[in-house]
């Protein structure tokens, strides 16, 4: 789409969908696990047939909680569930239990760094209106064309039916796809940092619904609300918030009407596409659900789960630039995981070099985790050898090629790199009179090159520190024969 009235402000909010990490639904105790045959996971609590009970899951409560509070919601000390009433053929009992008036929490908020191409990173603070709890809806998959019938057709699964989520709903604070799609990156990492959901968007733990709308000026009221639903990436999240905008002012600007509805973000086209008009919530016409009695969440309780909250994103990003003195783009990248801001710690905890310490980890090791499908937590080369390793290269023990050289077999068995390196003979050797009698051995096999050196040719030193590592099998310390070679060429 062409460029259109930059004077227009976008406002954006986003509707985020984590589904916690409990091993049973939210109301019963049927399996959570994904990736099982379809419709093994379902009982008469989750069809909702007569003569059932639902019973709220502990664990459900108290990773609700803890997801508020790490986005610094206040909690309520009495909330209720509710019922929606809607009619689709992935909710079998045609109603969703959620929460409506009174949520577990609300009025909070998180600070998002927002990297953009070409432009200085900024801090900005998202409110988050209110989190509440609810069940989920089973998943529908549309098959295409029916080959015998020609006609298309859709299949259901209700495994995914009553699994528990918490709706974390934003603020309407977000003015660009980059912000929203960084806020919500933010979100799922604090989320995993928690434990309480795995975020993985492509199995569908985490989905965010997009609602925006453009106004001529930020003084003027909102403009009409268009929601995108599911969203399942950040990247889709910001093209579908570019172009749902530049597609608003456009008709604004064209005299057309702007709808309130649901869209679609179609990735092959990389456009929205109308799917229905929007509800709104008369339409889901809720009341308290009856089978289900009103939450009360202690004071002594709210302080035993808030004791439980680890460090989080943000909080370790600053103590990382601050403390550590690492950059931003390197805070950044070791935090996005927590089990490799885990595994960076404890290398600097053994007496590594924080620096070091970052370019390994977020250099060799993140590709060879990555391409194995691993979690840093997961692989051979324990926190303790890497340091090791970082401080026998500090030391001069070993060069950085040595330690390239080893790395693959550590990353694959584990172990001690010294031991490896006094195994092989890898040591660097750093005895200037070594050193110096094998430089003296390639003046006297190289007399054109030296004579071409003192001519002028200083380039040729490279040659001869080539050579040098040739001989030696890249083991000697390159300051020091640098330092001889130049020296003795010299003569």
């Amino acid at each position: 789409m062409t460029e259109l009235n930059v004077s227009w402000q976008p406002v954006i909010g986003l509707e985020t969908h984590v589904q916690l990490g409990t091993e049973s639904k939210i109301f019963t105790a049927a399996s959570t696990n994904f990736g099982d045959d379809p419709n093994t996971h379902i009982d008469p609590v989750v069809c909702g047939l007569p003569g059932t009970l639902p019973v709220l899951n502990k664990k459900v409560l108290e990773y609700a909680v803890k997801a508020a509070m790490a986005l610094n919601l206040n909690i309520a000390s009495h909330s209720k569930f509710d019922r929606k009433q809607y009619f689709y053929p992935d909710l079998p009992k045609n109603y969703q239990i959620s929460q409506f008036d009174e949520p577990i929490a609300e009025d909070g908020w998180i600070d998002v760094e927002v990297a953009e191409k070409g432009k200085e990173t900024y801090v900005k603070r998202i409110g988050i209106e209110r989190l509440h709890m609810e069940e989920d809806a089973g998943k529908l998959v549309h098959a295409g064309s029916d080959q015998l019938s020609g006609s298309t057709h859709s299949l259901v699964d209700y495994n995914r039916a009553g699994v528990a989520l918490a709706e974390i709903v934003s603020k309407p604070d977000l003015r660009t796809g980059r912000e929203a799609a960084e806020y919500a990156a933010e979100v799922r990492r604090i989320m995993r940092y928690l434990g309480v959901s795995d975020g993985n968007m492509q199995e569908g733990s985490l989905r965010c619904d997009v609602n925006i709308s453009v106004r001529p000026t930020a003084n003027d009221p909102f403009g009409t609300k268009v929601e995108i639903k599911n969203m399942n990436s950040f990247s889709a999240i910001q093209k579908a918030c570019e172009y749902e905008i530049k597609r608003q002012i456009k008709a604004y600007e064209s005299g057309e009407e702007v709808k309130q509805e649901t869209r679609l973000w179609d990735e092959s086209k990389q456009l929205t596409k109308s799917m229905r008009s929007k509800e709104g919530s008369s339409d889901y016409r809720y009341f308290p659900d009856p089978d289900l009695g009103p939450i009360e969440v202690s004071n002594e309780l709210k302080d035993k789960w808030r004791s439980q909250l680890p460090e989080l994103p943000a909080s370790k990003r600053y103590r990382y630039a601050e403390k550590l003195g690492l950059s931003i783009y390197d805070s950044r990248v070791l935090t996005d995981e927590y089990s490799m801001a885990q595994y960076f710690e404890k290398v600097v905890e053994e007496g590594a070099a924080a620096k070091s310490a970052a370019n390994w980890i977020t250099g060799d090791l993140a590709a060879f985790v990555n391409s194995n499908r691993l979690t840093f937590d997961q692989i051979s080369f324990k926190p303790k050898a890497l340091a090791e390793m970082l401080n026998m290269i500090e030391s001069g023990e070993i060069s950085g090629k040595i330690a390239k050289e080893i790395l693959p077999e550590l990353l694959k068995n584990g172990g001690s790199p010294k031991m490896i390196v006094d195994e092989r003979g890898l040591a660097m050797i750093s005895d200037p009179a070594v050193i110096g009698e094998i430089i003296d051995q390639l003046i006297i096999s190289h007399p054109a090159e030296v004579e071409s050196f003192r001519a002028g040719k200083k380039k040729l030193l490279g040659f001869f520190v080539g050579q040098l590592m040739k001989k030696t099998k890249g083991k000697a310390d390159p300051k020091l024969a640098n330092q001889i070679l130049s020296k003795k060429l010299q003569a």
